[in-house]
């Protein structure tokens, strides 16, 4: 019997390895003395549709290549309980079992039928629930005046804004700059309204000098201004 072995892991974490996962799922296959026809591995978040190792084993699975699909757990697979069913479904379509390593599912079984179902139910309680954590831990954030996302890169907004002045198109920028013409007007848009909470803001210094300072306010160069001849 030829067995199909899917791996996944997060792209955003940096110390999960897919080898963990298929050092379990080649144990398996030797085991139960199946021929792997083929190793699948996804890097991406569970949350995501864009699998493209779990779209080629589908297509495989409908070409009638294997008879069994392995997997760690079913987080691994599924990302909702719809998600799951439907999954499960075009599998049982294809006369293709699904079985786990690391927990108690055959669903070529009726118990296994059923502990996939509530499994896939806990999955997406604890997707909703990771949701929900960093939504609380943004808004925090945010309350706290924490700056969120990557840093400016100041020295790329400066050219930005030099050729900007130069009266350059935002096509022609990002051509320079290696950008989207989006990413352009994105970034224009946040030096404009920087500016404009600077302008909002009493006692800020303005173009180098004090609110309420004028060029002919000698105590602010520090040198008078010579006599008109």
């Amino acid at each position: 019997m030829k067995v199909a072995l899917y791996a996944r892991v997060s792209r955003a974490d940096k110390d999960q390895r897919p080898e963990n996962q298929l050092i379990k799922l080649r144990d398996y296959a030797s085991r139960h003395e199946f021929t792997v026809y083929m190793e699948y591995v996804d890097y991406a978040s569970g949350a995501t549709p864009e699998r493209p190792a779990l779209k080629r084993m589908l297509v495989d699975a409908r070409g009638n290549r294997f008879s069994v699909i392995a997997v760690t757990r079913v987080d691994r697979i599924g990302r909702s309980v719809a998600n799951f069913a439907n999954l499960i479904a075009e599998l049982d379509a294809n006369h293709v079992a699904l079985v786990t390593t690391d927990q108690p599912i055959n669903t070529s079984s009726s118990t296994g039928r059923f502990l996939r179902t509530v499994l896939s139910a806990f999955a997406e309680l604890e997707l909703e629930l990771i949701r929900e954590r960093t939504k609380d831990g943004l808004a925090r954030a945010r309350a706290e005046g924490k700056v969120l996302g990557r840093p400016e890169d100041l020295e790329l907004t400066a050219r930005l804004l030099t050729l900007h002045a130069q009266r350059l198109t935002h096509g022609e920028i990002g051509r320079e700059l290696g950008l989207s013409e989006g990413a352009v007007k994105q970034r224009l848009r946040r030096v404009r309204i920087r500016e404009a909470k600077l302008a909002e803001r009493p006692g800020e210094i303005k173009g180098g000098l004090p609110e309420g300072a004028t060029q002919t306010d000698d105590s602010v160069t520090g040198n008078r201004r010579p006599s008109p001849r």
